[in-house]
């Protein structure tokens, strides 16, 4: 019986050889990539860091400073008010009848007591003749009527008439004398509605538009009047002031020494009067947490106008002997307010600093600077603490050319009013409060 030769077994494919050689040496294989990715950091730190370094490392910047000096700030308090006139009187007839006569042209400032309007008088004059006849005639029967009684009066006394025709003409003087008083109140009265005829100013002040015109008739109860004036010299502003400003205020009142009071336009930029405080109201208001205040201006010149919107300064004190340096030279960054200080040096320190009350352009400083030290007033956007500055009269900066003299100070002025100079020269405007903390 024969036998069948053994057959020879089959390769085994080729992704089983390679997952069978991945399999043996996978550990070769990660300590080479761990090799490599070492080498690479090692490079990254020698020469990458470098590099950035190199394309971080920021160029001399040229600045404008100026210098810390001592100044007066006024403290004062901002408001929107209102022009209120001391008083407005709504002008009316006292008596009917027609408009002969207009004494006034709109607009024109009245003196009290000057004549507006004419009524016709000719109704009232014929009833003041009137009454004055009447009164004449009943005076004559009083005056008859006494003499009668006086001659009664011995007759009664001797007996010869009876007491009782005395009596009588007593009565009838008594009678007469009430009837003369009578007549003697309706001549007044005629005579007040004749002199009512003329419409004059009850206050003095400007007068408004006209409202009646020659020959309307007029009465009394008329609504419009004829005329409304108002009281503008001296006039009132009304506004509001912060609940916690009321000691200050109070205090000062008490003293009598009435804070200045300016009345400025819409803009802020025109000045419309100046005045004195005159009183706060009784109560504050819960929702606001303010209270009403008034202040009296003379407006000679009649540019504070009723009714007129104005922005109000109140000078509630004044802090002299600040340290003050221009606006432009403050910086807020995530730690609060700060400057660059200039040193000696020509480096940009930077300086924690406390800023206090501000008037324009100026601000004081109350914590973190010193009287003559010069701060960063424009180029700052860029610097670091420790930068190094070139100011605008160095050697190679800018203004050299022109003959710069050195460090472009700008003095921060004193009386509250000076605008902060800037660097001579500079070349980078004012940065104001961009600027970042590093």
């Amino acid at each position: 019986m024969g036998s069948t030769p053994n057959a020879s077994p089959a390769p085994p494919p080729p992704a089983a050889e390679r997952a069978s050689w991945l399999r043996r040496h996978r550990g070769l294989l990660l300590t080479l990539l761990g090799v490599a990715a070492l080498l690479a950091l090692a490079w990254w730190l020698v020469h990458g860091r470098a590099a950035s370094e190199r394309g971080n490392r920021r160029p001399t910047a040229t600045v404008g400073i100026a210098t810390a000096a001592s100044g007066t700030i006024p403290i004062t308090l901002e408001a929107l008010g209102t022009v209120t006139p001391l008083a407005t009187a709504t002008v009316r007839a006292q008596v009917a009848g027609n408009i002969v006569d207009i004494a006034f042209k709109e607009g024109q400032q009245v003196a009290k007591g000057e004549v507006l309007l004419r009524i016709d008088p000719r109704p009232f004059q014929l009833a003041l003749d009137q009454a004055r006849g009447a009164l004449a005639r009943d005076q004559a029967q009083l005056q008859v009527a006494q003499l009668t009684l006086k001659r009664y009066a011995p007759l009664a006394h001797d007996q010869t008439i009876a007491q009782q025709d005395y009596d009588t003409q007593a009565a009838t003087v008594r009678q007469l004398t009430g009837v003369v008083a009578t007549d003697q109140a309706a001549v007044g009265t005629a005579q007040l509605n004749l002199d009512y005829t003329q419409v004059r100013a009850p206050i003095a002040g400007r007068v408004g538009l006209r409202v009646v015109d020659l020959g309307n008739y007029v009465t009394p109860g008329d609504v419009a009047g004829v005329a409304v004036i108002s009281a503008v010299t001296p006039i009132d502003v009304e506004f509001t002031a912060p609940q916690d400003e009321l000691p200050r205020i109070q205090a000062r009142l008490a003293h009598g020494d009435a804070p200045a009071v300016t009345a400025l336009d819409r803009t802020r930029t025109q000045v419309l009067g100046q005045g004195r405080f005159l009183t706060l109201d009784n109560v504050i208001d819960p929702g606001t947490g303010t209270v009403k205040a008034k202040a009296r201006f003379d407006n000679a010149d009649a540019r504070l106008f009723p009714s007129q919107f104005v922005n109000v300064r109140v000078l509630l004190d004044t802090l002299n002997d600040a340290i003050t340096v221009p606006a432009a030279a403050l910086r807020t960054g995530p730690n609060g307010d700060f400057v660059y200080v200039v040193g000696a040096d020509r480096k940009a320190q930077l300086r924690k600093v406390t800023r206090g009350p501000a008037a324009g352009d100026t601000v004081s400083v109350t914590q973190g600077l010193k009287l003559g030290e010069q701060v960063v007033i424009s180029g700052g956007d860029q610097l670091n603490d420790g930068a190094a500055v070139r100011l605008p009269g160095d050697a190679g900066g800018p203004g050299a050319a022109n003959g710069a003299s050195g460090e472009g100070k700008a003095a921060a002025g004193a009386g509250g009013h000076h605008r902060g100079g800037r660097a001579q020269g500079a070349t980078d405007g004012g940065d104001g409060q961009r600027s970042r903390a590093p």
